[in-house]
Parts: C-alpha cells; structure tokens; sequence
C-alpha cells in the first residue's frame, strides 16, 4: 500500500486571529508526519518602516504589525500573492475579514486542488443577492467547490498566542474531515471538540458580536455588571431563536459549547467590539472613526453584522421579535442615542409572561441532547 502524503496547509490571512494560528499550525506541521513541515500563510504586502511584512516575517519569523512580540515557527512561510500560496494546499484555513470573501474566493476559483478542504474562522455574515444572508463556509463551498467545516470559540487572539489555555468549537459534517481538522488546530491549552452541526457553530460566531456591541453601550453608559449580565442573557436567546427561525435543525446543545455561551461571554468581556462600542458612547465619535483609531487595521465585526441580520429581519418583518438586535443595529446607524438601549429592551418578549415564544423557540430546537 502506498504511502498518502502529508497535507499541506495554507493560512488565508495574517491578522491578530491569522498569525495566532499560524503559530499553533506551524508548531503542530512540525510535530505530526502526517502533515506537511511547510505551512504557507497569505500575507496582505504592506510596507512597514520601508520593508515589506512578508519579508519581515519570513526573516524575523514575527507578524510585527498584527502579532507584535510573539515568534511564529520558523516552518510558516509568508507568501504575498493569494494563489501562490493557496495552489498546493490540501486544507485552506481561512482567517480574512468576512467582506473580501467574494473577491479571494472569485481570485482563487479553479487554482487549487479541487480535492481540497476548507476550514473558515471567519466571524460574520454576507449579504445573499436578492435578499437574505450567507454564510461564509456557504460562499466558500459555492464557489470553490469544496466542503468546508468551520471553527468558533472563546478565542481571543492575544490569549491563544500567549499559550492561555482555552477551548474552541469545529462544526464539521464530514467524519472523516473532523478528526483530521482537529489534529491541525489542537495542542495542549487549545483544545478542540469537533461536532457536526456546522451551520449553528457559524451562526454564534456571527451573532456574539453583535451581542458584545450591546455590552460595550452598558459599559459606556455605566450601567453596570447586572445590566451586562442582562443584555448576555437576552443577547443568548435572540441567538437561540435566531438559529430556530432561520436555520432549522441545529441543536440547542450546541450553543453550550466553546462557540456558542463561552464565546459570547468572552467577547462581551473582553473582545473589540464591546470595546469601541463603549468608546462610541463615550467620545461620540464614530465607529468607523474608532475604527481607525483603536484597531491597528483589522476590521470591526458587530456593526456590520448587525447591519446584516437586521436585513433579514427587515425582508421577513420580525424586528419587534428581536428587539436587543434591532437597537443595538440602530445605535450603530445613529438612528438611536445610546441612552435609549435598555428602553428598547426593557418590555423584550423574553420578559413577558404571556409571550412564550422565545422559550418554546429554544425548546424546539431539534436533536437537543439537553
């Protein structure tokens, strides 16, 4: 019997997220013959201090920009062109803003081996032609026509990086596939559970950032630790309804993993949505002004997701069935003052007695193993 060779990996993308697990695959490609010692990463080419990134971190073996102070191993090799460092690869990890998903995808079509895999970390949603929203592995199964699991958790890059131990969530449909993608990602304080309800481990990872601009408006507004506990746990149930309206089938258990309760809380705690949003409370400034001030270049997620999902709550008429989504959308179009968040949602149906559609939503979520 022949020998299968070992897969290769590229990275798709070197922000914070991207080089933080390029260091985790790096480290694991050199430890495990089944996978190939030669990782490639997709590096945007920026001058930093009149030399380009790509050559900065294939000669010092650090993302200066996005990572600053941490060693990824010497094995990843940046490479400035998308296809290049895409066309041998036998698993693409994808770690782009969700916007320029069309683009490198229509950039990458018919360039890679169609007997690839995907794996997307992407956090967010796309607006679907004609009304509705995709989902990034969707997009890319479509148009690269290759399967494509996900992963989403409680993880903050900076953390992941500095080796903090942590969970994380792969939703992959694929029994074959799932093992393998673990082996990829897993090390000793980043540990993986696989499960096969990939469509709700995506939809938390889009939704949470919405959430966590809700709990950036009660810091700013000084509200307090209650108020933030509040707006998490309306903020779970509008995940939770969500899901049941628009994706049925998932399984409420899922939302107990890493990608779905863990997650929300992280990022309402600590991630950078719920930072510029208290920001924007505070100063007054814009978010795409605090954007560029506060971020270094990498994107905000939560406002333009909640753009999204307020899009689809739009076409079907059910903004009233989702008031914390609905305001925090509203607060970050300036078609609300901060001040008036928790009137939006202090009559939300989760609090009305005689409205149990909320609960019954997460009681009907099939296959629950709860």
């Amino acid at each position: 019997m022949a020998c299968t060779a070992p897969k290769r990996v590229c990275i798709v993308g070197s922000g914070n997220w991207g080089s933080a697990i390029a260091k985790i695959v790096g480290s694991n490609a050199l430890r495990q013959k089944h996978i190939d010692d030669r990782v490639t990463m997709y590096v945007y080419e920026e001058m930093i201090n009149g030399k380009k990134l790509t050559e900065i971190i294939n000669e010092q073996h650090e993302n200066v920009k996005y990572l600053p102070g941490h060693k990824l191993p010497p094995n990843v090799v940046a490479v400035p062109d998308v296809v290049d460092a895409a066309k041998d690869a036998d698993i693409l990890i994808f770690v782009i803003p969700h916007q320029f998903i069309r683009t490198l995808c229509s950039t990458l079509l018919g360039k890679i081996k169609p007997t690839a895999i995907a794996l997307s970390l992407i956090k967010g949603f796309d607006r679907a032609e004609g009304g509705g929203i995709d989902l990034i592995s969707h997009i890319i199964t479509r148009h690269l026509k290759i399967p494509c699991a996900v992963l989403m958790g409680a993880n903050l890059a900076n953390e992941v990086a500095d080796e903090k131990f942590c969970e994380t969530t792969i939703g992959c449909k694929d029994v074959r596939n799932g093992p393998l993608l673990r082996d990829i990602i897993q090390t000793d304080y980043f540990r993986v559970v696989v499960v096969d309800d990939e469509d709700t481990v995506e939809v938390c990872g889009a939704l949470k950032n919405i959430v966590a601009c809700g709990a950036g408006f009660v810091d700013g507004l000084g509200l307090g630790d209650n108020t933030k506990a509040a707006v998490i746990r309306l903020g779970l149930m509008e995940m939770v309804k969500f899901v049941d309206v628009f994706y049925p089938g998932g399984k409420l258990s899922t939302f107990f993993e890493s990608c779905g309760v863990a997650d929300l809380i992280t990022t309402c705690y600590g991630g950078r949505n719920r930072k510029v949003s208290e920001a924007y409370v505070k100063t007054g400034k814009s978010i795409k002004e605090l954007e560029d001030e506060m971020l270094n270049g990498q994107k905000l997620q939560g406002p333009f997701t909640a753009e999204e999902v307020n899009y689809m709550l739009k076409n079907r008429g059910m903004e009233d069935k989702f008031p914390l989504f609905t305001a925090i959308h509203r607060i970050c179009t300036g078609q609300l003052r901060p001040a008036g968040f928790i009137d939006c949602i202090r009559n939300h149906p989760e609090h009305m007695n005689s409205n149990l559609d909320t609960y019954e939503s997460g009681r009907s979520i099939r296959n629950s193993k709860l």
